[in-house]
């Protein structure tokens, strides 16, 4: 069985370990157009910050491809597949034959047409390794930077940029940063703590046009700056699929083997839609534990076609700024519970019994036991949940024993 991935981040290592869970001998042959060793993206603000360097960010040892027995083609572009012959097509003209197929390309960032921008010098965006090396050398202890979006992608790059720069300013549409992710609460109080570190919003307005280094506002208003940083969105890579004439909708259409609609070729990670339990609906999931989830589900399923679905997806975030962490899951729907306190900011949104969602900035210690009554839709009834919302540590304990605990604390 000959194995092939396009992509080399998290989907494609986790194809790699699931297929040899079954398959020990299957040839395996890693396509990706970076030219690197398989690395964490969501590092990429710390490598600019200075909190870690290029060896520390890879995903896995020098030695994964060689342990795995992969041949490791990188720096190369996937151009086509044909899976009537069952042929990627790559630049360069070189044909490389499969017997199962795993797309992994991920995502690319959207960059909105707005006018005057092709004519601004230094323009960045910022999600790959070569993002940040690109940004990173534009920098100066004087640059005035602008980063246009204030989702967690622009937000992770002003956290790695602020102390190397003069000043930094955010502007997006929104009326709240991270507005995805947090409600109102939350986002003031994230927001808050990033302008403490000397970062500027503009929010509830957007760039109308670029006149040289000049962003003239929606508003009327004017930002001067030297660097500009496009950080609006992302968008899924799912044109291989797509013109190989797969199903994509938003983004590549799987089962929970991670099947595509074409014969043998199976996708995962961000390029993909996942179900997300709940709301029972398709979305686009883009995380990298689930990437590696989903990658392994595929790989399991590629080699003999084991069986080891991915069917209990939900949206989940988790990001630091400036040491101040969130995490966030689930479906914001529902009933909520709220519990704020000097510091820290909870709430907890629940429906039909179970839990569906749930923030939590600041103390983020017990987040992933709210994680698991999401994804295994525990009733509520059975597990005092109006206790384990204050106090979610005691989950780890019977009833009885709960009642012992919170005797002695009494």
């Amino acid at each position: 069985m000959r194995y092939v991935m396009i992509g080399n981040s998290a989907a494609a290592v986790g194809c790699v370990e699931g297929i040899r869970q079954l398959d020990r001998s299957g040839p395996i042959t890693v396509i990706a157009s970076e030219p690197y060793h398989t690395y964490s993206r969501p590092l990429i603000s710390y490598l600019l910050w200075g909190k870690t360097t290029e060896e520390r960010m890879k995903y896995r040892p020098d030695s994964f491809y060689s342990d795995n027995g992969c041949t490791a083609m990188l720096g190369r572009t996937a151009l086509k597949i044909d899976p009537e012959e069952k042929q990627v097509l790559l630049d360069g003209g070189e044909k490389v034959p499969y017997d199962k197929l795993l797309i992994a390309t991920g995502s690319r960032p959207f960059v909105p047409p707005i006018e005057g921008l092709d004519g601004v010098q230094n323009q960045y965006t910022f999600l790959s390794l070569d993002d940040a090396k690109a940004l990173e050398k534009a920098l100066t202890p004087q640059s005035r930077v602008l980063v246009v979006g204030a989702g967690l992608v622009g937000l992770k790059c002003v956290e790695g940029i602020r102390d190397r720069v003069g000043e930094v300013t955010v502007v997006d549409l929104a009326d709240r940063i991270l507005p995805s992710v947090l409600d109102e609460t939350g986002a003031a109080m994230v927001q808050r703590h990033i302008e403490s570190h000397g970062v500027r919003f503009l929010l509830g307005d957007s760039v109308a046009a670029f006149e040289g280094n000049t962003a003239r506002l929606k508003s009327g208003g004017l930002v001067d700056f030297d660097i500009l940083v496009v950080a609006v969105g992302v968008r899924p890579n799912t044109e291989l699929v797509k013109e190989a004439g797969g199903l994509v909708r938003k983004g590549i259409v799987i089962d929970e083997y991670g099947r595509t609609s074409l014969p043998e070729v199976y996708a995962a990670g961000d390029c993909t839609e996942s179900r997300d339990i709940t709301i029972d609906q398709d979305r686009i999931l883009a995380l990298l534990p689930a990437a590696y989830m989903q990658g392994e589900s595929a790989g399991i399923h590629m080699a003999a076609g084991g069986e080891h679905p991915y069917n209990k997806a939900i949206p989940m975030n988790a990001a630091g700024f400036f040491g101040l962490h969130m995490i966030t899951a689930g479906s914001y729907v529902g009933e909520d519970k709220v519990i704020a306190e000097e510091g820290s900011y909870k709430r907890l949104f629940y429906k039909d019994g179970v839990l569906k969602g749930y923030i939590l900035i600041g103390n983020v210690e017990r987040a992933g036991i709210y994680t698991a009554l999401i994804r295994e839709r525990t009733p509520l009834s059975s597990i005092d949940f109006e206790l384990i919302q204050e106090k979610p540590q005691l989950m780890a304990f019977s009833r009885k024993d709960r009642a012992a605990v919170l005797s002695r604390q009494v």
